[in-house]
Formats: structure tokens, C-alpha cells, sequence
């Protein structure tokens, strides 16, 4: 038996069989709970308010209130919730809200469950998750127009970013303070010409300084 906490979740979804298929799933798998389900983006933000889950997986497009809406509501808010983007569409126009209203992972719904999993530790440990196919399309849809190379110190930083690494195992591991680990992204955020960590990683894939 694992000592490790269970990780709370609520459903977002507007198909009551899509929501009855992800709490059979995370209910059958050891070390999740699901805390309830919501059908649009107004009731998850008053669910997540109401039952203070680790993680909510969000659909996007939903009638009675959308995901990116309530995603922009709990960072608003200041919701402890990570949310994870679980859908079936990777267009430009949908992942980029998503990621930029404060979305921490986003996937697709044809994802194999053990990625789903994965997925949702990583995302209730505040690391970015995206799939392949998001991914690319962040690398194609972000194009930063600073080219101001970045110090031995940011690309360690961004490296260990890349790797899902938080934020205090960061300074932990370049022996720094938290504060300077916060410091260093936002230089790095600026001269990559992004907002956060997921459009910082892609962005850096493109132009080769990862890789």
C-alpha cells in the first residue's frame, strides 16, 4: 500500500458518458478520488470552490459556459486547483486560450489511460504536461520576436523546466533561492518573448536552444 496522498479530482464535462468513463477509470486506479462532476465551465468553477480538488480535468467546448472562461475564472480567483485540459480538439484556437488563461496541462482525449495517469500526478505537482500533438502546435503558433540569448543560468533553469521540474526543486537542485528560480523565468519568459512555462519550453524547442 502507498503512503503517497490521493490526489482529488473533479470532472468537467458536458457527456455524462465521457464523465461516468473518467470516474470509472480514476476510480479503479489506486491513488485518485474523485470529489464530484460538473457540467459546464459555471459549475466547475463553483465546484472546484465548493470541494478544493488537486486537479480539474477540463473539457473546453461546453453550452452553459466554456472551459477557457472558467479556467480564466479560478486563476481569478486564486484556485489551489491545477487544471488539466482533457479534450478532443488541439486547434490553434483552443490550446492557446487554454494555456494562457492558466491551464497546466493540456491533452487529448484519445490519450492512453497510463498517460492520463502520468498526466495528472504530474499536473497536481504543478508540472506542465502536453501532449505531442499540443505541443507542435505551440512550437508552429508561438513566435517570439526577441533573439537575446539567454545566460548559462536561465538555459539550466529552462532545461530543468523542460524536464517537469517545480519550481522548488529547481532551486533545490542549482542551489538558489525560490525567489531567484521566479527571477530567472521571467528573464528568460521576456527575452523568449512567452508568458509561462509551457509556451517557454515549445518556444525553445523551435529555435533549438533545447534539444
Amino acid at each position: 500500500m502507498s503512503d503517497e496522498p490521493l490526489i482529488s479530482l473533479l470532472i468537467v464535462d458536458d457527456h455524462p458518458v465521457v464523465r461516468d468513463g473518467l470516474r470509472g477509470m480514476f476510480e479503479s486506479a489506486p491513488g485518485f478520488r474523485v470529489l464530484g462532476e460538473a457540467a459546464d465551465g459555471v459549475e466547475a468553477v463553483a465546484g472546484a470552490e465548493a470541494l478544493d480538488p488537486d486537479v480539474i480535468l477540463m473539457d473546453l467546448r461546453m453550452p452553459g459556459g466554456g472551459g477557457v472562461d472558467a479556467i480564466r475564472e479560478l486563476t481569478r480567483r486564486g484556485a489551489r486547483a491545477k487544471v488539466l485540459v482533457l479534450t478532443t480538439y488541439d486547434t490553434d484556437s483552443d490550446t492557446l486560450p487554454a494555456i494562457e488563461a492558466g491551464a497546466t496541462g493540456y491533452l487529448l482525449k484519445d490519450a492512453p489511460r497510463d498517460e492520463l495517469f502520468t498526466a495528472v500526478r504530474a499536473a497536481a505537482e504543478g508540472r506542465t504536461v502536453l501532449s505531442p500533438a499540443v505541443a507542435s502546435r505551440l512550437v508552429s503558433a508561438v513566435r517570439a520576436p526577441g533573439n537575446e540569448p539567454l545566460s548559462t543560468r536561465e538555459r539550466e533553469v529552462l532545461a530543468l523546466v523542460a524536464r517537469g521540474t517545480s519550481n522548488r526543486e529547481i532551486a533545490r537542485e542549482l542551489f538558489i533561492s525560490e525567489a531567484t528560480v521566479k527571477t530567472h523565468l521571467t528573464h528568460l519568459y521576456a527575452k523568449l518573448g512567452v508568458n509561462d512555462r509551457a509556451a517557454a519550453v515549445a518556444t525553445a524547442y523551435q529555435r533549438g536552444i533545447l534539444g
